[in-house]
């Protein structure tokens, strides 16, 4: 493949599997921002609609699922919660929909479906139930609808509690696995599994990849429709502080940490709660919501409260059905439900009272309940009270933030997803800024594989680097990065086409030696934690491109200071105590060396007898060298790397120690020849070539680092044999 085109591939931009319809041949209900959302989502085959509540999202499912009926002549199967089964059978009817066009069933009812193949497409009505990824029914899901050409995902809340689940929407639509989303764009912290937020350089292209599926709206002038009737009213939220007893002989009162806490708390608050909850619904004739945790609470209610009805789990779907659709017609007073059973999907405008009896951790049933009457076309200000027994404070700033968080992701994808904004915001493939010549040295910002195609044939006599190491690492949102990719797979086919130019520019016989490490393998990206043998495939590709594997030694690395670093669990010691057999050594530094096919033509002589001279390697010197562990390297002497890093960058820069690379560079080269490298970095190999008399090519991408190099090489230039301190030896 032509190296542009596997760049314009690195995007991941979704492939679009759909097909183009008139606007005139949707319904005509439909508003102008809710038919681009329909046609926008048929021309990409599988889509997501993430829109608040009260937008219309079951009429645009409808009108989509009806469009794929026209367009394959085969129905398509609307999956639902339970209770909102019989709203969108409703507003078919309502607004001319095509019966014969779907079918509708709940999510309980997926697996007694006998042919999923007589379906041409599939909608998720409130498709967040994906978000568990290890759920029974989401890997039903995934699993069921991997081949269904036409599908749609619609939801107010895609993730509710954390990005990564937005893993589980672009895995169903067939374009990343969750995995590859998760090793492409987000990174791991310290040694617990579950541990993963989005990495810096990542966030401009995760919210890009993501609105190459979905569309974000949270009003209609997102997509620069008129809002006109879609202002929301004024929210309250009030919160009554419960007073209980403390049980214990604390000194303060316990603060609910878990479920079991939670549950304790809720039963000594209980009397309390229902005094008060009966009391705010009695203060006014109005309409009111009860939310409850548990059948006992919702019973007493009802029964304390009139003109009140109490739709519980255990009730016949008719009766839910009718009861919850009886409130929407003011047919009684007081709904007492749980969020678990009317949480989604009803439309209650009528109504903008409620109370939260009790409560849990769940963000999404509470975002979901509060929106049954605060959305679009609500024209009173809601008032939400929320009882809290004085221990559950922690609960209510678990709500808040995850409130913050959503938020934040809604007009972050906002953002991207009118179709002007995404367009202005593509990323373009990149080309070199910046090129220094001096007499001793060549430095270029650009793209490596791009940039070494230019230098001359055979006019290189040593290659020293050290390349990103495939995914563990991510340098710059850049397609050329070499570390901006989904998985190692991607890295080999990107790195593959560095080594033929390498190849090309080495002399004949001469060396190029390769920095690399075993990669750790995360749980959380493949489903096991593993080492893979990142120096086996480098000697692997190599060979297969016409270099002669030469030899390999070892840098010693203390794992004491590994296990301080990266928090390894196989280096900690409680790993021994728990369970030794996921125990394992540190990971040393390999240096690989492959020699270019032919004779060299100029001989690397040390015949020197003079210490002070270059070339001086006394048989003892030798011997350290040829050792296949290099005890004595200094780990901590490279060059001074803080002042390379962006606001944006993970951890560390990984500059290659100057020992390692003043050893190399003695061994396998004469003063006067060229040292490429062509991850440059911040000019380690350069810097360590011009102070041994040799010359330097350096490439690098990222223009942060490039600066530091160019600093780096002038610096050593003006005085080869002094470091100044701007560029100190330092750890």
């Amino acid at each position: 493949m032509e190296y542009q085109k596997f760049l314009e591939q690195k995007r991941k931009t979704f492939l679009e599997s759909g097909f183009e319809i008139d606007e005139s041949k949707l319904n005509r209900n439909l508003f102008d921002f809710q038919k681009f959302t329909v046609k926008t989502a048929l021309s990409k085959g599988r889509f997501a609609i993430f829109a608040d509540c009260g937008l219309g999202k079951t009429l645009m499912q409808l009108s989509w699922a009806e469009a794929v009926y026209n367009h394959t002549g085969m129905k398509v199967l609307i999956l639902a919660p339970l209770a909102v089964v019989e709203q969108p059978k409703k507003e078919s009817v309502k607004f001319g929909i095509n019966e014969d066009s779907f079918y509708i069933t709940n999510y309980d009812q997926l697996k007694n479906i006998e042919n999923i193949n007589q379906y041409s497409g599939v909608v998720l009505d409130e498709s967040s139930i994906l978000k568990g990824r290890d759920g029974k029914l989401s890997s039903l899901i995934l699993e069921l609808f991997k081949q269904t050409p036409y599908k749609l995902a619609c939801t107010a809340t895609p993730s509710p509690n954390d990005h990564m689940e937005l893993g589980q929407h672009s895995e169903f639509l067939g374009a990343m696995s969750y995995l590859e989303m998760l090793a492409m764009f987000f990174v791991h912290d310290g040694g617990e599994t579950s541990k993963w937020r989005l990495r810096k350089h990542a966030k401009d292209p995760f919210w890009k990849y993501v609105c190459s599926w979905s569309i974000a709206i949270d009003k209609p002038d997102t997509l620069g429709f008129n809002h006109q009737g879609y202002d929301l009213p004024e929210i309250e939220y009030v919160e009554h502080v419960i007073k209980t007893e403390n049980n214990t002989d604390k000194l303060f009162g316990d603060v609910a940490v878990s479920a079991t806490d939670l549950h304790k708390d809720l039963n000594r608050s209980f009397d309390l709660r229902l005094e008060k909850t009966i009391e705010l619904v009695n203060s006014s004739d109005e309409q009111w919501i009860v939310w409850g945790l548990k059948n006992n609470e919702t019973d007493l209610i009802s029964k304390n409260i009139t003109d009140s009805i109490n739709v519980q789990g255990s009730d016949s779907p008719e009766y839910k059905a009718k009861q919850l659709n009886g409130f929407a017609n003011k047919d009684f007073r007081v709904l007492v439900t749980k969020t678990s059973i009317a949480s989604f999907g009803m439309n209650y405008q009528q109504c903008h009272n409620m109370v939260f009896m009790s409560y849990d951790f769940k963000f999404e049933a509470f975002y979901q309940a509060v929106r049954r009457c605060y959305r679009f076309g609500q024209k009173s200000k809601v008032t939400v009270h929320i009882l809290i027994p004085e221990s559950q404070s922690n609960v209510r700033q678990t709500i808040l933030e995850k409130q913050q968080r959503h938020k934040d992701m809604i007009q972050e994808m906002a953002k991207y997803s009118s179709e002007t904004n995404y367009k202005s915001n593509k990323s373009k493939i990149m080309i070199a800024n910046k090129e220094i010549k001096t007499d001793n040295y060549h430095l270029i910002n650009g793209d490596c594989v791009q940039e070494t195609k230019k230098l001359s044939d055979k006019s290189v006599d040593l290659v020293v680097f050290s390349p990103p190491f495939a995914e563990l690492y991510v340098y710059s949102d850049k397609e050329e990065d070499m570390g901006n990719v989904s998985n190692y797979k991607q890295f080999e086919q990107h790195f593959k086409y560095l080594i033929p130019q390498i190849k090309r520019v080495l002399k004949d016989g001469r060396i190029c030696a390769v920095h690399c490490m075993d990669l750790p393998i995360q749980k959380g990206k493949e489903g096991y934690i593993g080492l893979r043998d990142f120096s086996g495939m480098l000697i692997d590709w190599f060979t297969d491109l016409g270099f002669v594997y030469h030899a390999r030694t070892t840098i010693w690395k203390n794992p004491v200071t590994e296990m301080q670093r990266t928090k390894a669990l196989g280096l900690l010691h409680k790993t021994i105590k728990k369970d030794s057999s996921m125990s394992r050594v540190g990971i040393p530094d390999y240096i690989l060396f492959f020699r270019n096919e032919g004779d060299n033509l100029v001989p690397i002589t040390h015949q020197d007898t003079d210490e002070k001279k270059p070339n001086y390697l006394p048989v003892d010197l030798w011997q350290k060298y040829a050792s296949p562990v290099w005890m004595d390297i200094d780990y901590s002497r490279t060059l001074q790397y803080r002042s390379g890093r962006d606001g944006n960058d993970e951890k560390h820069i990984c500059p290659l120690q100057l020992d390692t690379i003043e050893r190399i560079i003695h061994l396998y080269s004469n003063e006067g020849e060229t040292v490429l490298s062509p991850f440059g970095g911040i000019g380690s190999e350069g810097f360590t070539a011009i102070k041994m008399n040799r010359k330097s090519v350096s490439i690098e991408l990222k223009e942060s680092y490039f600066k530091i190099n160019a600093e780096n090489h002038k610096s050593i230039s003006k005085e080869k044999n002094s470091v100044i301190t701007l560029f100190d030896f330092a750890e």
